[in-house]
């Protein structure tokens, strides 16, 4: 009962905020009381239900407030609630003097002690109300983003994060497959958080639900419709090259009994608050594992993927492109009325160009010495030695091997300026995964296909 009415009063709450959409400020003359309220939520006082019941008034209050009174709500609990400094020295001390004695482990179970964050008793609190797992994933949102100009804030995020982690655990995770009968509310959750090929209408959603297409998703049981990662995978006879074809309504529907090939087409984590917390690998073996044993004759597991950084990349390094650039191509892209004389020229007119793709011979021509970009930019491209770019960092991560490059694989204006309308495969192979994990781990060179590295190295 108690639950419920906070629930429901945390909800109107909510309500009331998104009707008048005027967050307020918080002045410095508020500071204090806030910060009142706060320590007696961190001394329990009056039991749980009153426990709770302050944790919801304070979450209230963070709601209401606008992006700086937010800022600065955090920035109290994380300055002024953090371990004490004297009791952290003298803990330390005794610790330190009572080492090799039968005391140590009294001291260091002390020292444990002083070194507890009252943070963390505050951020526990928040995590007792219904819809207070939900509400510190969001609050972590917040934390991230002011965490970039605030240092202050980074104290905070670290413990907020070290308890997603526990909380988030992938033992606690369900995962559920969704279709078309599942609820309006998670179906409108998926139109929302697509962010790989956006679902452009509820016809294109049945489409994506339908017999021969899949949609699996983590979730946590505090946030029963809040699918906290999905794969949307379609069940084909061949390794799919062009999006496009493949999200096509009017494309006849394959009986996937006969299917022999499983395409993950998108993969979209949905909770920015999450970051750090890792469970995109999991998803995916759990996904093999039901797709095998209710379809025995699939033997092929591969994405059809973009390639969010390779344009960005090739912008920054315009010795890659004069590389893949023979006077050969060049003479075919001027045949084809490209007048661009040189690499940087030719990333502008292609950053303002979207027509060049419907034009057959410039497409011809650029498609060699493009895919020769691409290839590099997979294979070689590096950042804090890991791939550069963050899908291949994903996947190669999971054990994958980069199999083939699709052409003209994602035609959209959004595959178009990332990636030049180029797509990828990559390819999970049983019996290479674990070394490709362990590879990956060392910083060695991606698993890619013969194909492909001949191509980086053209």
């Amino acid at each position: 009962m108690m639950d419920e009415l906070l629930r429901r009063g945390l909800s109107r709450f909510k309500g009331l905020m998104a009707s008048r959409n005027r967050p307020r400020s918080l002045a410095e003359k508020d500071l204090p009381g806030l910060k009142r309220q706060l320590q007696e939520c961190v001394d329990g006082l009056g039991g749980e239900v009153s426990a709770r019941q302050r944790a919801a008034r304070l979450a209230a209050t963070y709601l209401s407030l606008d992006d700086p009174g937010r800022q600065a709500m955090l920035r109290l609990i994380a300055t002024a609630f953090g371990p004490d400094p004297a009791k952290v020295a003298e803990a330390h001390g005794a610790w330190q003097r009572a080492l090799g004695t039968d005391a140590a482990w009294d001291t260091e179970a002390r020292l444990r002690a002083a070194l507890g964050s009252r943070r963390t008793r505050i951020l526990t609190h928040f995590s007792s109300m219904p819809d207070g797992v939900k509400f510190l994933v969001d609050l972590r949102a917040d934390l991230l983003r002011f965490a970039r100009n605030d240092p202050a804030l980074v104290a905070l995020d670290r413990e907020l994060e070290v308890q997603l982690v526990t909380w988030f655990d992938v033992g606690f995770l369900e995962l559920t497959r969704i279709t078309w009968q599942s609820p309006a509310a998670l179906l409108e959750k998926l139109i929302q958080y697509e962010a790989v090929h956006a679902i452009g209408s509820w016809e294109d959603l049945k489409n994506r639900l339908d017999s021969d297409r899949r949609c699996y998703a983590f979730f946590h049981p505090r946030m029963p419709l809040e699918p906290l990662i999905f794969v949307e995978v379609a069940l084909v006879d061949d390794i799919a090259a062009n999006v496009q074809s493949l999200l096509d309504p009017s494309a006849p529907v394959l009986d996937a009994r006969h299917a022999n090939t499983a395409i993950f087409y998108s993969i979209n984590n949905t909770q920015t608050g999450l970051r750090g917390v890792s469970f995109g690998n999991f998803l995916l073996k759990r996904v093999v594992e039901d797709l095998k044993r209710d379809y025995p004759r699939l033997r092929t597991f591969a994405t059809l993927s973009p390639i969010p950084g390779l344009t960005a990349w090739a912008a920054a390094h315009p010795e890659v492109v004069a590389e893949a650039f023979g006077e050969a191509d060049w003479r075919r892209l001027n045949s084809a009325g490209v007048t661009a004389a040189n690499p940087v020229a030719l990333l502008a007119w292609l950053s303002t160009n979207r027509e060049w793709a419907r034009q057959g011979a410039t497409a011809r021509a650029l498609r060699d010495p493009l895919q020769r970009v691409a290839a590099r930019y997979l294979v070689e491209a590096r950042r804090a030695d890991r791939p550069a770019d963050p899908v291949a960092r994903f996947h190669l991560g999971n054990g994958a091997r980069i199999e083939r490059l699709n052409w003209l694989g994602d035609t959209a204006d959004k595959g178009l300026a990332q990636s030049w309308g180029m797509m990828v495969n990559y390819l999970y192979d049983p019996d290479r995964i674990e070394a490709n994990v362990e590879a990956f781990m060392a910083a060695k060179p991606p698993d890619a296909s013969a194909s492909l590295r001949r191509m980086a190295r053209h």
